[in-house]
C-alpha cells in the first residue's frame, strides 16, 4: 500500500499535499482498496468553500457510497475533471492523477493537526488488525 511521505493524512483516509499552485486533496490508496472499483466521484464546485472535517462530495464504488471530507478549511481552486469520465483513475493512481480537488487554505496551520505518512501507516496497520 502506497503512503507518500510528502502528504498529510486524515483518519477518514484523505490525503493533502502542498504544491506551488495550492493544496491538492484526494483519497488514500487504503481508501480506494477498501471501496473497490470506483464508478463515480461527486466533485465540489470551483469557488466553493470547504470546511475541515465536513463532506465536500461523495465517491461511489460497486460496493458503497462514501463521503469525502476536507482535511482543512479553504476555497476550491480547481477540480479533477478527468474523474467525470474516468472515475477509475482514483483506483489506478489515488495519490497522483486520481486527485479530487485543489484548494487554497484559509488556515495553513491546520496542516499541523494531520498525520504524517509514518503516523498514517501506523494508523492503518492498527485498524486493519
Amino acid at each position: 500500500m502506497e503512503v507518500p511521505s510528502d502528504c498529510k493524512f486524515t483518519k477518514e483516509h484523505e490525503w493533502i499535499r502542498e504544491e506551488a499552485e495550492g493544496l491538492r486533496v484526494g483519497i488514500t490508496d487504503y481508501a480506494q482498496v477498501e471501496l473497490g472499483d470506483i464508478v463515480f466521484v461527486e466533485l465540489p464546485e470551483v469557488g466553493a468553500t470547504v470546511t475541515k472535517g465536513e463532506s465536500f462530495g461523495t465517491i461511489e464504488s460497486v460496493k458503497a457510497v462514501r463521503d469525502i471530507y476536507s482535511p482543512i478549511d479553504g476555497t476550491v481552486l480547481a477540480v479533477n475533471e478527468v474523474l467525470n469520465d474516468a472515475p477509475e483513475t482514483v483506483n489506478a493512481e489515488p495519490h497522483w492523477s486520481g486527485w479530487i480537488m485543489l484548494i487554497k487554505a484559509s488556515d495553513k496551520s491546520q496542516l499541523e493537526e494531520l498525520m504524517s505518512g509514518e503516523a498514517y501507516e501506523k494508523f492503518i496497520s492498527e485498524i486493519s488488525k
